[in-house]
This record gives structure tokens, C-alpha cells and sequence, in this order.
């Protein structure tokens, strides 16, 4: 059963490496809600002080709204919607499984079709999706919500899964790499120089590197951080470079969020009593993480704050 600390700092709040320390607050970790069948895919509205975010089994997106608490149904059905981010506009950008596409819903509330095919042929499940300073928006594009009827519909893939990028100009999308296994959570490095990607079907699970070029390439793809035994799945980078995962499966000290510095070392672990499977910074500073673990939305205070783009 769930119960906050007592106890300041939280002691969930684990440092690995003397350097995490400087990044823990005088904080616990809160639970904002729960009653989730699989929570993923959250991000901050700073100009309507909340967060959203997918419960995809439940084909809804939830609202909780900062200054009351409570939480809400922001939109239902969501077409299993997955990962969400802001486009440099705050516009909402969403991965949906069922419908197999990225959308973005306008000001008014309209929505907007972003990607549902490439080369005449469907896409998968777009899964996870990230926001460059360009206004490029790229995202992955796995099998997992064409696999069963659980959070999409059950379907032949007609693409390799890939990862993607949307030209912010003209709107082209266009086929970055076809070789990453499971391609899942992904994010930019703070000077967006570094790209970040999932491999969540090697075997074990993996975070790539690539380097970005010119914006709109990548290149010298490489194995950046060796899961061993965890379960890195969506994640987000500080202002300092550091990633924020989610973690997971395989035993209960794993559950959480694990920590790296820009060096791929381990530095710090937040512990939850469920798989994590994605985050976001935000408040008004962008110093509170938001973590969608399985059933639930958790919160704590950093010492640091989020890039922009996640």
C-alpha cells in the first residue's frame, strides 16, 4: 500500500554517485492519482498549470490540474493515444496507436493529421515523440499497439519500425533509421546535438546515441547506455544533460526512475512501487518530475530543470 515519507529527503530518493546528490530536494514523492490501467506519454501545459496524460488500454487522455488536484478526462476516446509533447507554438502533438498516426490538436481544438503513412503504406503505432528547436517533430514508430487489442487493434505492419522526423516547414516526413530494435522513448540532448533513442527489443535493452546532423540527419549510431537487467522506456533530459528514465521490470528495486549523466553512468534511482514508463518536467520552473508508472501519476522536486522540447 502506498504511503508518503515521513522522512526528508524521501529516502526512494537513492544516490548512486556523490554527483546526484546536488540534484535532490528537501521533497518526497507524491502520488497525484491512480486508477490507470497503463499511464504513459505525460507532458506539462504550463499556460493551463496541468499535466496530460495516456492511459492507452483506457483510450483516454487525463487531466490533473495543478492548483485543484483533481484530475479529469481531457479526451475519450484518444484512439490509444501513447506519447505526447508540445510543439514550439504549445500546440499538443500525439502519438496514437489505433489510428496509427501523429496528430496535432490546434488552438481551437480542432485536429490536425501530421503523419499517418510513409511511401503509401501505414505506419505502425507511433509511440514517442519529441519537439526540435527547428520545429521539426520526430517520433517512433514500433508494432507494439498493432500486436493485440489491448491498447490499439490487432494489424499486419506494412513499414519496418523506424524512427522519423517531420520537417517543421514543410510538414515532409522522412525515414531517419530503420535499424533500431523496438524503437521507444527518445529525446534530444540540451544543445540538440545528441539524439537518444530506446532500442526496447535488444536484448538487453539499450539507449542509442546518434549524432544529429544539420537537424535533419543522423549519423555514428552507437550503444550509449546497456540496460542490464532494466527496462529503459520513455525518458527526458535536465538542462545539465543528464537523462531521467523510466525503469523497470524484473524486481521491485528496479521499479522507477534511473538516473544517468551525460556520460551514460548511473548516477541516481527514484523508487516507485511501479514500472515507470515515461516523465516530464514542468511547474513553473520546470524543476517538478511528472512519472507515469503503470496505475499511477507521481511527482517529485529536482534540483535541476527540464530541457526544452520533451
Amino acid at each position: 500500500m502506498w504511503q508518503e515519507s515521513d522522512r526528508y529527503p524521501d529516502p526512494r530518493i537513492v544516490v548512486m554517485d556523490p554527483s546526484f546528490a546536488k540534484f535532490r530536494v528537501l521533497g518526497s514523492v507524491e502520488r497525484l492519482y491512480t486508477g490507470c490501467r497503463w499511464a504513459e506519454g505525460p507532458v506539462w501545459l504550463g499556460d493551463a498549470r496541468c499535466v496530460l496524460w495516456s492511459d492507452i488500454p483506457n483510450n483516454s487522455i487525463l487531466r490533473w490540474d495543478e492548483e485543484t488536484g483533481g484530475v479529469s478526462v481531457f479526451r475519450k476516446p484518444s484512439n490509444n493515444a501513447n506519447g505526447n509533447t508540445r510543439d514550439r507554438q504549445g500546440r499538443l502533438v500525439t502519438c496514437e496507436h489505433d489510428s496509427r498516426r501523429v496528430t496535432r490538436t490546434e488552438y481551437d481544438g480542432s485536429i490536425t493529421v501530421l503523419a499517418d503513412s510513409y511511401q503509401g503504406k501505414r505506419l505502425n503505432s507511433p509511440n514517442d515523440v519529441v519537439v526540435a528547436s527547428d520545429g521539426a517533430i520526430w517520433f517512433t514508430d514500433p508494432p507494439f499497439g498493432i500486436l493485440g487489442n489491448y491498447e490499439g487493434h490487432v494489424a499486419e505492419p506494412e513499414v519496418a519500425a523506424a524512427l522519423y522526423r517531420i520537417d517543421g516547414q514543410t510538414g515532409a516526413l522522412a525515414m531517419m533509421a530503420d535499424d533500431i530494435p523496438g524503437p521507444n522513448g527518445l529525446a534530444f540532448s540540451p544543445d540538440e546535438k545528441i539524439l537518444y533513442v530506446v532500442a526496447s527489443r535488444a536484448d538487453p535493452r539499450e539507449i542509442r546515441a546518434f549524432d544529429v546532423v544539420d537537424g535533419k540527419r543522423l549519423a555514428r549510431g552507437r550503444v550509449f547506455i546497456d540496460a542490464a537487467g532494466g527496462s529503459p522506456d520513455g525518458f527526458r533530459v535536465d538542462v545539465e544533460g543528464n537523462l531521467w528514465c523510466g525503469w523497470g521490470m524484473g524486481s521491485e528495486e528496479l521499479d522507477g526512475v534511473r538516473v544517468f549523466n551525460p556520460a551514460g553512468a548511473p548516477i541516481g534511482h527514484i523508487r516507485l512501487p511501479e514500472r515507470c514508463a515515461n516523465l516530464c518536467f514542468g511547474g513553473r520552473y520546470r524543476n517538478r518530475l511528472f512519472m507515469a508508472a503503470s496505475h499511477s501519476l507521481y511527482s517529485l522536486y529536482v534540483n535541476t530543470q527540464g530541457a526544452p522540447g520533451g
